[in-house]
Formats: structure tokens, C-alpha cells, sequence
């Protein structure tokens, strides 16, 4: 219990210690991820609004998806999308991190529970940009803030927590498995169609919908479309945001166990 509680507590402890070198090195690395490129952070934006283009065409146009119930497909896309390109975005990029800054990994007096952190905060920033550009399309088609859409910053915040939790763990093992990387980068392409982002819930039959609600993921997307046009408060779904809660506490504690154990040996791998 008292390890448990040892890394329940450490993580914040960092933070708050650390908050302003982590800001400073989480934008420090948005800037110079694309740096000696003609268009420079420009290309973090321009993927993921091209890829909403493609899935758009092809489903609505190619497939003729149309309407998902009452909302149009391009607005049920994008906000399934925005919180999975994060997930997508954090995990990739959280697992690399300690490979990635290697050279402050082989320093005594730095601490190095904070690198998983900056790359995610690092990606906050082009969440942030799709958050708004999320915010004014449904704008554009009549859907206007009101409220709910505060329930974006609680979102990000659970999102954020939850892939924190398993980035400690694969960024603490990739140094010792470098397949992992590949691993996780299939497993993505995979992931994105285990969720209902592309595709509505409601075309299975019930009996198959909790086998899908058990991906956390499933509350994360379902909860931006409640912010954005649903209109549902998180505290409407209590049994799914417990189950949510409870399966990120397990994998931080889970993810946090690993880092500790293996964390003596990364200077000597690395």
C-alpha cells in the first residue's frame, strides 16, 4: 500500500516542483519537432486536418455515410477524431521520450519522471488548435457554445491522465524492447477502428455495445460528442465514469510500478 501511495503522490510532487521546466522543455520540443522545415509547426496541423478530409470523402461522400441520427457525418467525425489524434499523437511520442532526450536521461541530477510528461503537454498544443477548430465547424452549422463545452477541459484532463499512466510503462520498457515502438504504432492503426469514430455504435446489435464500452477510449469519444452536441454532463454517465476512473488508476499505478523498477538501468542501456 505504501508503494502504491509513494506513486500516486511522487507524479504530482514532480509536477509541481518541476512545472516550469517541464512548460519550458513541453514547448521547447512543439517548437523544434518540425524545425528545418519550410513550413515549420505548420506540418503539425496539416496530417490531421488531411486525414479528416480522406475519412470524410470516403465515408460520406464515396460511402454516403450521411447523417449519424440527427448530427452531420463531418461533425460526428471530428469530434470523435480531435481526442483520438491526441491519444494518438501522446502515445507515440510519450513512448519515445526518454530515447528521444536521452542525453538528460544520462544526467545524475535531472529528473527524468518528468520527460513522459513534457511530450504530452507538447502535444496539448496541437489538441488545443483542434479543440477550437472542433468548436467553431460545429459554430458553422448551428451548434453553439453553451455551457457543455467546458466539459472539454475535464476530457483532456481524464485523457491525459489515462495515457500518462501507460506511456511511464512503454517509455520504461521500449529502451529494453525497441519492437515496441512498432508494436504500438499497429496497434494504433488498429485502435482507431475499435472505437465508434468512422461509425456509429447504434449499426451492432446491443448485445455486442459493451464489449466496445470497455475501451476507455469509448468514454473519451462519447464525451466530446456530450460536450459538443449531445448536451450531456460527465456526472449523467456514473457507472461508465467510475469504470473509467478505476482502469486509469490501475494502469498509472501499473505504469508508474514499471518506471520506478527499471528506471536505475536506463543511463546503462541507454
Amino acid at each position: 500500500m505504501s508503494k502504491i501511495k509513494e506513486g500516486l503522490l511522487s507524479i504530482p510532487i514532480e509536477v509541481v516542483r518541476n512545472r516550469g521546466l517541464i512548460f519550458s522543455l513541453a514547448k521547447n520540443d512543439f517548437k523544434t519537432k518540425f524545425a528545418g522545415s519550410y513550413l515549420g509547426i505548420v506540418w503539425a496541423f496539416i496530417q490531421p486536418i488531411v486525414t479528416v478530409l480522406v475519412y470524410w470523402f470516403v465515408f460520406q461522400v464515396g460511402l454516403r455515410a450521411g447523417d449519424m441520427g440527427n448530427i452531420p457525418f463531418v461533425l460526428y467525425l471530428i469530434a470523435g477524431i480531435v481526442p483520438w489524434f491526441y491519444f494518438q499523437d501522446a502515445l507515440s511520442s510519450g513512448t519515445s521520450a526518454l530515447i528521444e532526450y536521452s542525453y538528460l536521461v544520462k544526467k545524475v541530477v535531472f529528473n527524468i519522471s518528468i520527460l513522459p510528461m513534457v511530450k504530452l503537454i507538447s502535444a496539448l498544443f496541437v489538441h488545443g488548435f483542434f479543440v477550437l477548430f472542433a468548436v467553431v465547424l460545429f459554430g458553422c452549422y448551428g451548434y453553439y457554445p453553451d455551457g457543455y463545452e467546458l466539459q472539454i477541459f475535464y476530457y483532456t484532463f481524464s485523457l491525459f491522465v489515462f495515457v500518462l499512466g501507460i506511456c511511464y510503462a512503454t517509455s520504461a520498457i521500449v529502451i529494453f524492447f525497441r519492437d515496441l515502438s512498432q508494436i504500438i504504432t499497429i496497434v494504433l492503426q488498429v485502435g482507431v477502428w475499435m472505437v465508434p469514430i468512422m461509425w456509429n455504435l447504434e449499426i451492432l446489435p446491443a448485445k455486442y455495445h459493451w464489449v466496445f464500452k470497455l475501451n476507455p477510449l469509448y468514454y473519451i469519444v462519447s464525451g466530446y460528442r456530450d460536450a459538443f452536441y449531445q448536451k450531456v454532463w460527465f456526472w449523467e454517465h456514473l457507472s461508465m465514469t467510475v469504470y473509467y476512473w478505476a482502469v486509469t488508476f490501475v494502469l498509472f499505478v501499473l505504469g508508474t510500478a514499471v518506471f520506478r523498477r527499471l528506471k536505475v538501468h536506463f543511463a546503462d542501456v541507454l
